[in-house]
């Protein structure tokens, strides 16, 4: 379990999110068509894991615009955003901001994603939703970077992902 905060008040997550050196665990989100997604939809590609709690709130939109902008460029590597908003909702979103570059990716049909990544807050004014972590497993498999925000109504260390994308070939 881990302690984060929504405006200043402790909640907790199930668990811990994997960090680098571990093997990610695999996982199987819903994708805009409803299709599922799985890690094995992108072996031997770097993923980036941008996990949010809502489309809803201007933080996670600015992340998505964000990585939509810089690791969308980054040569194969792909960018799965992943709450637990409708697959329908996260796509209007992305056609309505003019958004290409990224992978939508929800789950709420996905409950051992939220475990088995540690990120399902379990507490709180936001329980039941995914706390903010961006998780980056490289082209093997393995997790080379990962970064649970500590106060949810922050941004991504983006500074920190883009290194280990941009110094990770």
């Amino acid at each position: 379990m881990e302690t984060i905060y929504f405006k200043g008040t402790p909640c907790h997550t199930y668990g811990n999110i994997p960090v680098a050196g571990e093997k990610a665990p695999e996982f199987k989100l819903t994708a805009a068509d409803l299709s599922e997604i799985t890690n094995k939809d992108f072996a031997g590609k770097r993923v980036v894991l941008n996990i949010f709690p809502s489309l809803d709130t201007p933080v996670c939109a600015m992340s998505v615009r964000r990585f939509n902008e810089e690791a969308a460029k980054m040569k194969n590597t792909v960018v799965l955003c992943v709450s637990m908003d409708l697959p329908f909702a996260m796509s209007r979103f992305c056609t309505t901001e003019g958004i290409g570059n990224v992978v939508v990716a929800s789950a709420f049909r996905s409950p051992d994603f939220r475990k088995n990544y540690g990120i399902e807050m379990t507490d709180g004014p936001l329980a039941g939703l995914l706390a903010r972590a961006v998780i980056i497993i490289d082209e093997k498999g393995e997790v080379v970077y990962s970064d649970l925000v500590s106060e949810i109504t922050n941004e991504p260390d983006y500074k920190g992902a883009f290194f280990v994308l941009e110094n990770d070939k």
